[in-house]
C-alpha cells in the first residue's frame, strides 16, 4: 500500500470553507436551520432576533409599509417557490412585449436587469481583475517607452507591479492546484476502497475502528489511516461508512478540480474575453443602456441565497424565512460573474436601483483592485443623495481591511475617514460564542461596521432547493434584511439614521476572539470590540426598541 497523506487529503478534498458547528444546544427548542434568527436576549446566540422583533411591533400595534431591495448579484432565481411572491415586478413594464414601456432604457426589465448580459446570451465566466490591470499596464511599461512611462506614472506602475506578482503568483498556484487534484484523486479513491475492505458496511466511528483486529503490517497501517481520518474532524465524514464517504470524495474533488479549471481557463487566462458577450463600449465608463432582462443568468445560486436571506415568504412551510419576508421586495439587478465585478457594471447596477425606487441595496462581492473606483463612488454618493443605504459584506480573507485594500469600499484610498455615509460593512459572526468571529470574515475597527450571521445559513438556491452557505456574502443580506425591516416599520426615517440606529443596537461583545497565526505560527486574539466601529453583533430586536423610543412619538 502506498504512502498515503491526510493533511494532502483533506487540503483536496476541502478547498471551500467548511460549514460551521452549530452551537444550538445553548438551546435545544431552537431550529438548527434558523439560528440566524435567534435572540440574543433569550438565547444567548448571536442571531438578528427576527421572530421578537415581530412580536415586538405588534404589541406595539406599528403597520409596516413594503420595501424594495435590490439584490446586486449573480443573479436571482425569479420563480423559486420561496421567493417568487416577493420578487419586485416593475409596475409601468409590460412583460415580454420588447418595448421599453416605462421609457427608463432597459427594455423588459420586470424583476430587474442584467448588466452583463447581451443579445446573445450571458457572461458566467469573467477575468480577475489584477489580470486586466496587468493587461491594461503591460504595453506601457514593458514596451519600448518603459522607462519614460514608469518614470511619469509611478502611482500607475505601482499598481502594474503588485497586480502583475499577484497575478503570476495566483496563476501557478491555480495550475499547480490543478495538476495536484488531477494526480492524487485517482490514488485518495483506491485508498478508500482498500479501507472499505478493512471496515465493511459499517459506520465511521471511534468504536468501530477500534475494534478492527488487523491481520498483517499492511491492514495495521490502514488502521492507523482511519484512525486518522477520525481524529482528523473533518465536515461531513463523521459516522459515515466508507461507500458514503467514497461519494462524497468524488463530488468534491470534482469541485476541486473545477474551482482551478475555471481560474486556469478563464479567471486567470490573459486570452479569453467576456466583454465580447455583453457588446458594450467597454473603454466608454458613461454609457448605461447595455445588458439584458435576463435576471437569473446561468449561475444563480450565490444571488438566489442572498436574496432568501432578506426576503424568502415568511411561514408559507416551504424551506426557510426571510428576515424582511413580510415586507420586502427583492429586484434583482445581475453584475456578478464568476471571477470579478468590473466597476462600470457595479456604478451602474447601483444607479438603476435607486432609479428604479429600491432603499436598500445588498452588495455580498468584493475584489482587492477598483481601477475605476471614482465610477462607483459617485453611484455611492448618487444613491446617498436618494435616500437609499448600501449595504457591504467585508470578504472572506481573514485580514485587517484597515490596512489591506477592499472594493466596493466607504473610504477614499488612504483616507481615515469614510467619504460615504450610507454605507454599511458586515463581517461574519458564528454561533458560537468561544469563537464568536468567524474564522474567515475580514476585520476592521474603521472599516468594518458591524457583524452579522455568517456561517451555516441555511437559504434558498436554485432549483427550489435549499443550502447552507458560508461567507460574509450571508452577513451582508442579514443587515441588508434588518434594515429593510426597519424601514418598512419607521418609513420616515433617513438613511442615516437607519445606519445609526443599526449601528448603536448591536450586542456588545467585550469577549477575546481568535483571528489567526502571525509569522511566527502563533495564535492572535483580539477583544471582539476592536474588530468592528459598533464592537458587536447586529440585534433587530433592539433596533426596533430604540427606533420605536426614539422615532415613534
Amino acid at each position: 500500500m502506498s504512502t498515503f497523506s491526510w493533511a494532502v487529503f483533506a487540503t483536496l478534498l476541502f478547498i471551500s470553507p467548511s460549514i460551521s458547528a452549530q452551537n444550538t444546544a445553548a438551546d435545544p427548542t431552537l431550529d438548527a436551520k434558523n439560528w440566524m434568527h435567534s435572540d440574543f436576549s433569550t438565547t444567548k446566540i448571536h442571531g438578528v432576533g427576527t421572530d421578537a422583533a415581530i412580536l415586538f411591533l405588534k404589541s406595539k400595534n406599528v403597520k409596516p409599509t413594503t420595501i424594495t431591495v435590490a439584490v446586486l448579484d449573480s443573479g436571482v432565481e425569479p420563480d423559486h417557490e420561496d421567493l417568487k411572491a416577493n420578487m419586485w415586478v416593475n409596475p409601468a413594464e409590460i412583460k415580454g412585449n420588447n418595448i421599453d414601456d416605462d421609457k427608463n432604457g432597459y427594455i423588459d426589465d420586470v424583476n430587474g436587469w442584467n448588466f452583463i448580459g447581451g443579445k446573445n446570451g450571458n457572461v458566467n465566466y469573467d477575468t480577475y481583475e489584477m489580470l486586466r490591470i496587468v493587461k491594461q499596464y503591460r504595453p506601457m511599461f514593458e514596451g519600448e517607452n518603459a522607462a519614460k512611462n514608469k518614470r511619469k506614472m509611478k502611482k500607475e506602475f505601482a499598481l502594474y507591479e503588485k497586480a502583475k506578482a499577484e497575478y503570476t503568483t495566483k496563476k501557478e498556484e491555480a495550475k499547480s492546484g490543478l495538476q495536484m487534484v488531477q494526480m492524487q484523486k485517482d490514488m485518495i479513491l483506491e485508498q478508500f476502497t482498500a479501507l472499505k475492505g478493512l471496515i465493511g458496511t459499517k459506520k465511521l466511528t471511534q468504536e468501530n475502528v477500534d475494534a478492527i483486529v488487523p491481520k498483517d503490517e499492511k491492514e495495521t497501517s490502514m488502521k492507523q489511516g482511519l484512525q486518522q481520518l477520525i481524529k482528523s474532524n473533518i465536515p461531513d465524514l463523521d459516522n459515515k461508512n466508507i461507500d458514503d464517504i467514497i461519494v462524497l470524495i468524488n463530488q468534491q474533488l470534482k469541485e476541486g478540480e473545477d474551482h482551478y479549471k475555471v481560474e486556469v481557463d478563464y479567471q486567470l487566462n490573459e486570452d479569453y474575453d467576456a466583454r465580447s458577450v455583453v457588446g458594450d463600449d467597454y473603454s466608454n465608463k458613461t454609457e448605461k443602456y447595455y445588458g439584458n432582462n435576463d435576471v437569473e443568468g446561468p449561475d444563480a445560486m450565490h444571488g438566489t441565497h442572498v436574496a432568501g436571506i432578506i426576503a424568502a415568504v415568511r411561514n408559507n412551510g416551504k424551506g426557510m424565512n426571510g428576515i424582511a419576508g413580510d415586507v420586502a421586495k427583492i429586484m434583482s439587478v445581475r453584475v456578478v460573474p464568476n471571477g470579478d465585478e468590473r466597476d462600470k457594471d457595479i456604478a451602474n447596477a447601483i444607479r438603476y436601483a435607486v432609479d428604479n425606487g429600491a432603499r436598500v441595496i445588498n452588495m455580498s462581492f468584493g475584489k482587492g483592485y477598483s481601477p475605476e473606483a471614482n465610477l462607483v463612488w459617485k453611484a455611492m454618493k448618487y444613491a446617498q443623495k436618494k435616500n437609499v443605504l448600501l449595504v457591504h459584506g467585508a470578504g472572506n480573507d481573514n485580514v485587517n481591511v484597515d490596512t489591506e485594500n477592499r472594493y466596493p469600499s466607504k473610504f477614499k484610498d488612504g483616507a481615515d475617514k469614510p467619504f460615504i455615509k450610507n454605507c454599511i460593512t458586515v463581517g461574519a459572526n458564528t454561533d458560537d460564542n468561544t469563537e464568536l468571529k468567524a474564522d474567515f470574515s475580514n476585520y476592521g475597527v474603521k472599516k468594518v461596521d458591524l457583524f452579522a450571521p455568517g456561517t451555516a445559513i441555511y437559504s434558498t438556491v436554485i432549483d427550489n432547493k435549499y443550502k447552507n452557505l458560508d461567507g460574509t456574502s450571508m452577513a451582508s443580506p442579514a443587515v441588508a434584511g434588518c434594515a429593510a425591516f426597519l424601514w418598512a416599520y419607521f418609513p420616515h426615517l433617513k438613511v442615516v439614521q437607519v445606519k445609526e440606529i443599526l449601528m448603536a443596537s448591536v450586542d456588545k461583545v467585550s469577549s477575546k476572539v481568535t483571528i489567526g497565526k502571525n509569522d511566527k505560527g502563533e495564535m492572535v486574539t483580539s477583544t471582539f470590540t476592536d474588530l468592528s466601529v459598533a464592537g458587536g453583533t447586529i440585534d433587530l430586536l433592539s433596533a426596533v426598541k430604540l427606533a420605536y423610543e426614539k422615532y415613534s412619538k
